[in-house]
């Protein structure tokens, strides 16, 4: 329903003082620093270099925003967790992080992305489990799934699912590789479906009754 292809990029921003005005909607990209955010958000709109890449995990340290059209925005937050930086800075970027989430009514669905070698880590728990608490939908996109088999791959998404249960609330699981453009379809179709694309259909006027 939304061409991804045609994201770009509207501004990056230390706090959610400095973001777009909080009307509309926004999909958050959250996850620990080594999940695969941005490769994650470059692949759904086939843009290589549309959220910046880095080999050292914990590079984005600002809340980086991406227009898809008709007030519909993709964020991609300070990644949590693992990352080879000062203390301060971290906690810095968790205050964004928090604060985004917290305090930005326009956001609609909440994207938590996680190594499928190792997923639901406690900070990825505890994400969902204040997701849940406010009733904002999830998504768990377990990324670098080319790490494994496809057998291994379906037994690993089965398992996380029956995880996913645990929480009582919207939380929906998917595998995904940017490497092999895998779950691309059903991210998208996730997107569409909080993004509410379904109004961005042109009116069909019906005709006369003959």
């Amino acid at each position: 329903m939304i061409n991804y292809t045609k994201a770009s990029f509207l501004t990056s921003a230390p706090d959610i003082r400095r973001l777009p005005i909080d009307a509309g909607y926004e999909v958050a990209f959250a996850g620990r620093s080594n999940a695969g955010k941005s490769s994650a958000l470059n692949t759904l709109t086939d843009q290589t270099g549309l959220a910046r890449t880095s080999k050292t995990p914990g590079r984005t340290q600002l809340i980086n925003v991406f227009d898809v059209g008709n007030e519909r925005r993709l964020v991609d937050l300070p990644g949590y967790g693992f990352a080879k930086v000062p203390l301060a800075m971290k906690l810095k970027w968790q205050k964004s992080l928090t604060e985004y989430l917290q305090k930005r009514n326009c956001l609609k669905g909440l994207i938590i992305l996680m190594d499928i070698r190792h997923p639901m880590k406690d900070l990825d728990k505890d994400l969902i489990h204040w997701a849940v608490e406010v009733e904002l939908p999830v998504l768990a996109l377990l990324t670098k799934a080319d790490k494994y088999k496809s057998g291994k791959r379906k037994s690993e998404l089965l398992r996380i699912k029956e995880m996913a249960k645990e929480f009582n609330g919207d939380v929906s699981v998917e595998t995904f590789s940017s490497l092999k453009k895998l779950g691309i379809p059903q991210l998208s179709k996730k997107l569409d479906l909080w993004f509410d694309a379904e109004e961005l259909k042109p009116a069909v006027v019906e005709g006369p009754e003959l």
